[in-house]
């Protein structure tokens, strides 16, 4: 009895300690994805609330860098280059920073992502683009701090920030006209020697019609041969020989091979080689 008692208690014990008592976050996280044009724009950030508080000017005071939220640093990240206030930002992740005025924010676009809050050691040479917004006075209370991605068009949209009676916008562009008029030439110009690759081998290894795969193949090499690859000649190389051209495969084999010493790529050579020894 006593030892059944006591594994009870063990059981009880444990059961405690590994309990753990929920409760909600006071600045809950918040992730707010939008495409822009062509362009994906992901915000991350957590959201404290006002709570009967008076926000700018007392809880965050005017005139110094603000996190601009709560917790981590606030994150932004921007598929393509865009530009704000004239200036180019590369695409890529930064963190938000703000230094809010009563009339008017400075907003820091920071390459150090990976802060709790703000940097322990600023570094100027980490701003990498800095504009200033003006305050705009909401007729209502916002509760909860908000960050929104508002007038979206095919080339732009404004980042805004939202607080107490604040909103701040930051209007940026997206290189839409720029990739659109890329992807048309692309298309319009036909097949890349990639495509003919990818669809030539896809052909070879599902055993399709093999006269397409080395029509394909063919092509894909002829495109590069000022470049020559020879991942492209190996596989020409196995298309050719199922194909039953038997020159054609040493020929684009021996090529290969050339190119893999070349490029000292051991895995390529010992294929090469080895292929070339069943070919004879």
């Amino acid at each position: 009895m006593r030892k059944l008692l006591l594994s009870l208690f063990v059981v009880a014990l444990s059961a405690n300690i590994n309990a753990q008592v929920q409760t909600p976050a006071p600045s809950p996280s918040s992730k707010l994805e939008q495409k822009v044009g062509l362009t994906d724009v992901t915000v991350e950030y957590s959201r404290p609330g006002m709570r009967g508080r008076a926000i700018f000017g007392n809880l965050v005071p005017y005139g110094k860098v603000w996190r601009t939220g709560a917790n981590a640093n606030t994150k932004i990240t921007f598929s393509d280059d865009v530009t704000i206030d004239g200036k180019e930002l590369k695409k890529g992740t930064y963190a938000i920073y703000t230094k809010p005025n009563q009339n008017s924010w400075e907003v820091i676009f920071y390459s150090d992502s990976n802060n709790w809050g703000t940097p322990r050691e600023w570094k100027d040479e980490n701003v990498a683009l800095t504009t200033t917004a003006k305050v705009e006075n909401m007729p209502m209370k916002i509760e909860t701090f908000t960050i929104s991605i508002d007038d979206v068009t095919t080339n732009s949209a404004v980042l805004g920030i939202l607080w107490e009676n604040a909103y701040v916008g930051v209007k940026f562009s997206t290189p839409t006209d720029k990739g659109v008029e890329a992807s048309i030439a692309k298309i319009m110009s036909g097949p890349s020697a990639d495509d003919y690759y990818a669809a030539a081998v896809y052909y070879l290894r599902e055993g399709k019609d093999i006269q397409k795969a080395k029509g394909w193949i063919n092509k894909a090499v002829d495109m590069t041969k000022e470049q020559p690859r020879f991942w492209f000649q190996r596989q020409q190389s196995l298309i050719l020989a199922k194909a039953g051209d038997k020159k054609g495969a040493i020929k684009a084999a021996q090529a290969s091979l050339a190119g893999a010493e070349k490029a000292g790529n051991d895995n390529y050579i010992k294929m090469n080689k080895e292929f070339l020894a069943d070919m004879k």
